[in-house]
């Protein structure tokens, strides 16, 4: 079983002045649920090397078990600062992929035309793709061979608008996660802020928030059970 989890390498906060990049808890909860579940991981980003991680993501009020664990794991660490580049990765080499959150993917993942076709491909290629909390964001502009959204049609959330105010940036983000998959005709559902709340729809899985990473992770072993 090999996993690709794609990472943001977006570190600006809009024009705030502020820092961004992955939410730590959104890496360290699933890399833990693939490891244990014996996948061979792969980290990979659009620039490679270190992504930049989200400070707040690192006070002390957002560590988990799984975030301690992951910043004392010397092997995780490095694995971590030497991603690849996405444009080396092939995704006929992996059976899924997961795409941790943090604001960060919103500016670049969102965009990225490398990420845009790889998960294009998964997704045509019949391989579970998961993505989580502002992730979901980055399936804005992907589309199945048809030529429509990847979206339309299907059952998804992510990071609801009322969180996205509860944090303060509703003004600050390029756009909305909740509001964007509406656009794209996804059947936007969502569980209580801050609540874990995981969505299946075929091969597409999407979880809403930070909490919800260690379900989405779950969610796609499970995917991968059945498929075997």
């Amino acid at each position: 079983m090999k996993i690709l989890m794609v990472l943001t390498s977006h570190d600006t906060l809009g024009n705030t002045g502020h820092k961004t990049g992955f939410w730590i808890e959104e890496l360290a909860a699933p890399y833990y649920a693939f490891q244990q579940a014996g996948a061979q991981i792969t980290l990979a980003s659009p620039k490679g090397g270190q992504p930049p991680l989200d400070p707040k993501s690192n006070e002390a009020a957002f560590q988990t078990d799984d975030t301690r664990r992951f910043e004392a794991d010397a092997a995780a660490m490095a694995q971590l600062a030497s991603t690849l580049r996405l444009a080396d990765v092939d995704q006929r080499d992996f059976d899924a992929v997961f795409y941790p959150g943090g604001h960060g993917p919103l500016w670049d993942l969102a965009e990225d035309a490398t990420s845009i076709a790889l998960i294009e491909a998964f997704l045509a290629s019949g391989k579970p793709t998961a993505l989580v909390c502002h992730a979901p964001g980055v399936l804005r502009h992907g589309q199945t061979p048809e030529g429509r959204s990847l979206v339309e049609g299907k059952r998804v959330t992510g990071f609801t608008n009322s969180e996205e105010e509860a944090v303060g940036l509703t003004d600050v983000v390029p756009f909305l996660v909740e509001d964007e998959l509406k656009a794209k005709g996804g059947v936007f559902s969502r569980g209580p802020d801050w609540g874990s709340y995981v969505v299946q729809d075929g091969l597409l899985i999407t979880g809403q928030n930070p909490g919800s990473s260690f379900a989405t992770a779950r969610a796609l072993v499970d995917a991968l059970t059945i498929k075997r």
